[in-house]
């Protein structure tokens, strides 16, 4: 059964700008998640490329290309698109795993999945 789970308040989330991570046991492996906002909406991923499975941010939280309008891949350079996730360029296979996120109340949600829960300590 899906649930959902409080990440940050909206305000958190600044167009293009730096994403807020979460931790996630994804296919029985921790891992971390990520949410950003484009053009107003959205969006969340695991944080692992597509190509080689490492997490992406060469900054901490820090996805975003110097354009704003692609997230990149800090270690070989794959670019994404950050409404779909689907590889634009560069060393990737596929795209990355999105995570289904809901905004309402002022507060951005993540949803679990048959093969994503939250990560206990």
């Amino acid at each position: 059964m899906e649930q959902l789970i409080p990440l940050c308040p909206s305000a958190d989330l600044i167009d293009s700008g730096d994403g807020v991570p979460f931790d996630v046991v994804y296919c029985s492996r921790a891992g971390r998640g990520f949410a950003i906002r484009y053009h107003g909406q959205v969006y969340a991923y695991l944080n692992q490329c597509s190509h080689v499975p490492m997490e992406m941010d060469y900054q901490p939280n820090h996805f975003f290309d110097s354009t704003g309008h692609w997230l990149m891949c800090a270690t070989h350079g794959a670019i994404y698109s950050p409404r779909t996730g689907h590889c634009r360029m560069g060393p990737c296979r596929g795209g990355l795993i999105k995570i289904d996120i809901s905004e309402v109340g002022g507060v951005v949600h993540w949803h679990t999945a048959p093969n994503l829960k939250p990560r206990e300590f």
